[in-house]
């Protein structure tokens, strides 16, 4: 079965965009910007799996209502630090709250009215994960009659007690690590199988982090062989 349902609510402080995917995974991707200090997250039936954040403005219009024009104008304000915290606040819980603040963030674009805009799943029950340190091969199996559905997938460091063992303090410091091929490259080695194996190595994803000691992670789910065409409408 294959269904998508769009909801939008634009009010002072939120914007929400939320789809429904191929009913076969029962995963939602959800969008949100939030104007105030405060951005809450919520998987009623799930466990949260943030996709991408921005702490800046990327267009003229979200969180624009009683700005000035001169606070809207950069469109191209981005935090480069915006995934770590927010991933670290939220992943793997039924619901979080990030203050989007300077503070958190530091500030990328000064005298720009800014929001934060985070991209999620809601994973549902069934999906599983995947954690190998790096020169080592991860290996995805489902059972007969059922293929991979990739969910997400990062190749570098989010925190700095995975993959600790035996390793300095210098090479796990830096938590903001992320190889931004990691979902494409599992994707394309794994979505549709049965099985795969993916080696986590610079060779295969570039080296994200020079100097820190990577791990691979992915969360993904086994589901029957979609009949529809499983993609966002």
């Amino acid at each position: 079965m294959f269904s998508i349902v769009i909801v939008v609510v634009l009010t002072v402080i939120h914007y929400v965009l939320m789809f429904f995917f191929c009913s076969d995974t029962g995963v939602i991707s959800v969008q949100s910007a939030t104007c105030g200090r405060t951005s809450s997250q919520i998987c009623k039936n799930g466990k949260i799996q943030i996709n991408t954040a921005n702490y800046g403005r990327t267009d003229k219009i979200i969180c624009s209502e009683g700005r000035p024009s001169e606070q809207l104008q950069n469109t191209n304000c981005y935090s480069p630090n915006a995934l770590a915290p927010v991933s670290k606040s939220c992943n793997g819980l039924e619901s979080c709250e990030v203050f989007a603040t300077h503070t958190v963030f530091t500030d990328p674009c000064f005298g720009i009215y800014k929001y934060l805009a985070i991209s999620y799943f809601c994973l549902p029950p069934g999906v599983r994960s995947s954690i190998v340190c790096e020169h080592e091969t991860s290996a995805l199996n489902c059972d007969d009659g059922t293929v991979i559905r990739i969910h997400s997938a990062n190749y570098g460091r989010t925190d700095s007690s995975t993959c600790c063992t035996g390793r300095p303090a210098s090479q796990l410091a830096k938590t903001d690590c992320y190889a931004l091929n990691s979902q494409t490259v599992v994707t394309s080695g794994c979505e549709g199988k049965n099985s795969c194996s993916i080696l986590a190595s610079n060779s295969v994803f570039s080296d994200p982090c020079v100097g820190t000691f990577k791990y691979l992670y992915i969360s993904y789910s086994c589901v029957s062989k979609c009949k529809c065409d499983c993609t966002e409408q």
